[in-house]
C-alpha cells in the first residue's frame, strides 16, 4: 500500500536507540494501528505485546526471529511477522524504511452455567 486514507497520524514520534529507529503511529477509523518508521544502520533488539507484521518498503535488513538461531535477510518489498510476547533481532544495513502492524489480540468471554 503507497498511501493511507482517512487516519489520524500522532504527531510526537516513538524514538529509540538515541533517535537511530524512529516512527509515528498511523490510527485508522476501525481501530487499526500501524506505525511508519526509519532505521538507521545498526544492530538492535525489540520486544512485542501484540503481533507484528513489519513490511520493508526499502532498504536491506538481517532478521533473528524469535526461537530461531539463522538470520533472514528482507529488502524492499519483502516483509516478516513476530509472534506477540517475545523478542527479535535486526542488524540493518543500509537506512530502511518500514510499515508495522499490529494485531490486536482477541479477548475471548466464555459464560459460565
Amino acid at each position: 500500500m503507497d498511501q493511507f486514507e482517512k487516519v489520524t497520524i500522532v504527531t510526537k514520534a516513538n524514538i529509540y536507540y538515541d533517535g537511530k529507529v524512529t516512527s509515528r503511529t498511523v490510527l485508522f477509523e476501525d481501530g487499526e494501528k500501524k506505525t511508519l518508521g526509519i532505521m538507521l544502520p545498526g544492530e538492535y533488539e525489540f520486544a512485542t505485546s501484540n503481533k507484528e507484521i513489519m513490511e520493508i518498503t526499502q532498504g536491506n535488513l538481517e532478521v533473528k526471529l524469535p526461537g530461531e538461531n539463522e538470520w533472514h535477510t528482507f529488502t524492499g518489498g519483502e516483509s516478516f511477522e513476530v509472534a506477540a510476547d517475545s523478542k527479535f533481532n535486526l542488524i540493518v544495513n543500509e537506512t530502511t524504511d518500514y510499515c508495522c502492524s499490529y494485531i490486536e489480540r482477541k479477548i475471548k468471554y466464555s459464560s459460565a452455567e
